[in-house]
């Protein structure tokens, strides 16, 4: 059987289905072939590849991890999906590690050649593939909370990610709903109360006589 060519391969991946001819050219002359052993990173969680990884065969695992070393497994990858992109998009480090759970074959194919199938940086179609990109972290970073951390810990998080900074001060503006709160971290309204009001006591969070909540200490993992 002859072997594949690289455009033959970038044909057969769902995600370049719709590149145009000299798109498709243009990634197959500078994508490059690799391969990952058993156990192998491919992308690690907190740092940046810069490149898009597209599984030609074999297996590979999304995982996230707290700093106890704990792991959840957010995705199984298979012949045809890819990691990176995120990165690449909003490039900001990747939110998730990427492990070869058996030998695995990629293509790679690096930022400069992903960004000339991107739409432009300054269209509405850039932006909402930045809001995606979004929504897809703070998704990854819920299911980590929900899977690695106590009521307390999501608490804590939850709080410093609805916070903002106002001169080296934490600050969440407008009263806090306990009753949206359980929502956002799965426990009950009963359990949040008890939570944030231990914060208080332990001099944490100083809620205001507005309703505005202010973190004064470094919240608890």
């Amino acid at each position: 059987m002859a072997m594949l060519s690289n455009l033959d391969l970038i044909r057969r991946v769902p995600l370049f289905s719709l590149l145009t001819a000299d798109q498709a050219q243009s990634v197959a002359d500078n994508v490059m072939k690799r391969r990952f052993k058993r156990g192998e990173l491919i992308v690690e969680q907190g740092c940046k590849s810069d490149a898009l990884f597209i599984l030609l065969n074999g297996r590979a695992r999304v995982l996230t991890a707290d700093p106890r070393g704990r792991e959840v497994i957010l995705a199984v990858l298979k012949q045809g999906d890819y990691v990176g992109e995120m990165s690449l998009i909003d490039h900001k480090p990747h939110s998730a590690t990427v492990r070869a759970e058996i030998q695995t074959d990629m293509l790679v194919l690096g930022r400069t050649e992903f960004s000339r199938c991107l739409p432009d940086a300054n269209s509405m179609a850039y932006a909402t593939l930045r809001g995606l990109v979004a929504r897809l972290r703070n998704a990854d970073r819920q299911i980590e909370s929900l899977a690695l951390l106590d009521v307390y810990g999501r608490v804590a998080r939850t709080l410093l990610d609805m916070s903002e900074d106002d001169k080296g001060v934490k600050i969440i503006r407008g009263k806090v709903s306990r009753q949206d709160m359980a929502k956002v971290v799965g426990a009950s309204r009963e359990m949040v109360s008890r939570v944030m009001k231990d914060l208080e006591l332990s001099g944490v969070i100083e809620t205001l006589e507005s309703g505005s909540v202010l973190i004064k200490k470094s919240l608890p993992d």
